[in-house]
């Protein structure tokens, strides 16, 4: 699992960080500009996970591509 400093949404859920960190993502400024279709085609990415994520990196001022 990844580790608590990701900056990740904990309610993303199990599967959808697994699914991030066995793609390479570990750090949610990672996802910066990568398109949803992409994150979307992993296993364990849901719809909830992807709003999710697109939240957090709004707060950051950023946002998927």
């Amino acid at each position: 699992m990844a580790p608590a400093d990701t900056g990740f949404p904990g309610s993303i859920g199990a599967p959808a960080t697994r699914a991030l960190v066995t793609a390479g993502y570990t750090e949610l400024t990672q996802l910066a500009n990568v398109p949803a279709s992409e994150l979307k085609k992993l296993h364990g990415m849901g719809p909830k996970a992807l709003r999710l994520l697109q939240e957090a990196l709004e707060q950051q001022g950023m946002s998927l591509g």
